[in-house]
Parts: C-alpha cells; structure tokens; sequence
C-alpha cells in the first residue's frame, strides 16, 4: 500500500516512465524483426496513450493531445504487420487440427503463405514509421512529459483514494459497453463487442498502474479486467478469422478447408458470446474498486 504521502500524479509518473523505457528499447529489436517485438513496442503504446487518456485530468488541458495521438499513429503502423502475422499463426495452428479429408497440412501451407506474404507486404511501413521524424518526435516528447510534468492541482491527490475513484469510473465504462453489446442485434453485436474490448483494456490498464501504489486490491481487479478482455479478444479473434477465411477461399485453392475453418471460427465467436456474462459478473463487483 502507498504511502500516505504518495500522491496520484506520483503514480501516474512512475508509469509513464516505465513504459517509455520499455518503448525506447525496442527500436532496435522491431527493426531486426525479433520474435514479439512489434507486439512488445505496440503493447507499450497503448498502455502510454491508455495512461494519458485514462488520467487526463490530471494534466492541464491540451498538455498531451499531441503525445496521444502520434502513441495511436505508432500503434497502428505496427498493427498490420502484427495483425496479419497473428491471424496466420492461428488460422494455420487450427488447420492442423481438421479432419484428415480437408488435407490439414495442405491447407496450413496455404495459410502460412498467406500470411508470410501480408507480413512482408506490411513491413516496409514499420521500418518507415520507425525511421520518421515523427517517431523521434515521440520520443522528445516523452521526455519532456517526464523531465517537466504538466500536471494540474488535482495530480497531488492522495492516490489510493483517487486511484480508486479512477478504477470505479472505469469498471462504470466498461460496464455500459458490455450491456449495450449483450443487447445489440445481429448487425450491431460484433462492432460493440470490440467497443465493450477496448473499454476492458483500458480498465485493466487502470488497474496495472495503480498496482504498485495499491497492491492485492489493484491486482486483483485488473486481472478480473484481462479476463473480460481476454473472452472479448477470443470473440474479436474469431469474427477478423471468419472475414479472412471468406475474403480468401477463392483464391487459395482450398475452398473446402478454408470454408470448415470458416464455420469454427463462427462457433467459436458464439462461444466467447456465451461466457461473456459470467466473466463480466466477477469484474463488475464494485468492492473490486474499493483499494482503500
């Protein structure tokens, strides 16, 4: 637990800090194309621009739009190269496991081709990105937020109580998303599915940083948060799969796979669906909030 001293901007600091680090290391590492290193750098950009976003107020206004919105610019050059490279892995993972008439290994080639070739066609826009002004930029600005904080009165607030106040405010989000996806029709469903995703993550997020102010408490409802994002992810997963797997059927030259591929990819969708409430009653409990 915190000290009484501590205060929120205190703890907002120390995260920013700590994954600016993590973000500035891995320039190297992204363009040797190490093993997890775009999605290392692009898990360090979210939490970052979830950082700014989540306690803006804590800043004066305006402070961090810019730093925000090039976070989101680097998190999406480096999302197609991810994405695609993602998907392969499991679609050919999955392949594997089909029935001896589909021809598995035939079909898992096919994939893998698909998706050693979207990688490369994607990966000269990673290369760019990294070596653009603008990245430096991003850089430079992370430390100037550091070196010269631009925070307002409210950042030295006790920080457990704020910490906690934050973290009901986001369970409160996320909650809203989640109802209004159980509720959305077929046409709506997937689209706040993801809405009701990114609001999980964000909450996580929230709790990760308190953590080292908080401890058990924070831990324990950011992983009640990674759980109800996890089962959104299976479901987000699932529904880009599906699109993939029809969007290319033609063309690969394994309909027939590709189409059995298809249809556990819709069964799974409905799956996470199914779970969906469960996890979200054991992250939506308000004493999870109560850090104090």
């Amino acid at each position: 637990m915190a000290k009484p001293e501590t205060t929120v901007g205190q703890v907002l600091l120390a995260r920013i800090e700590a994954q600016a680090k993590v973000l500035a290391g891995l320039d190297d590492a992204v363009r040797a194309d190490e093993p997890d290193a775009v999605h290392r750098m692009r898990v360090a950009c979210r939490r970052l621009r979830s950082a700014l976003r989540t306690f803006r107020r804590l800043f004066t206004r305006g402070a961090t739009d810019g730093l925000v919105a090039d976070l989101r610019w680097l998190a999406g050059a480096l999302g197609g190269a991810r994405d695609r490279e993602v998907l392969a892995a499991r679609l050919a993972a999955q392949a594997r496991e089909l029935p001896a008439e589909c021809d598995p290994e035939r079909v898992a080639a096919a994939l893998e081709r698909w998706g050693e070739a979207a990688y490369r066609e994607v990966w000269p826009e990673v290369v760019a990105a990294l070596d653009s002004p603008r990245r430096r930029a991003l850089g430079d600005a992370l430390a100037a937020l550091l070196a010269d904080p631009p925070l307002r009165h409210r950042a030295a607030r006790p920080a457990v109580a704020e910490l906690s106040r934050v973290a009901a405010r986001e369970q409160d989000r996320t909650a809203e998303r989640v109802r209004t996806a159980l509720a959305a029709g077929p046409e709506e469903r997937d689209r706040a599915l993801h809405e009701a995703r990114k609001a999980a993550k964000r909450a996580r997020y929230a709790g990760e940083t308190a953590a080292p102010a908080v401890g058990a408490r924070a831990e324990r409802y950011a992983e009640r948060m990674k759980a109800v994002q996890e089962v959104l992810g299976e479901h987000q997963d699932a529904v880009v799969a599906a699109a993939t797997l029809a969007a290319h059927a033609s063309a690969s030259g394994e309909a027939f796979g590709y189409g059995v591929l298809y249809g556990r990819q819709l069964a799974a969708a409905e799956a996470a669906r199914e779970r969906l409430p469960g996890v979200w009653k054991r992250a939506g409990k308000r004493k999870l909030t109560r850090f104090g």
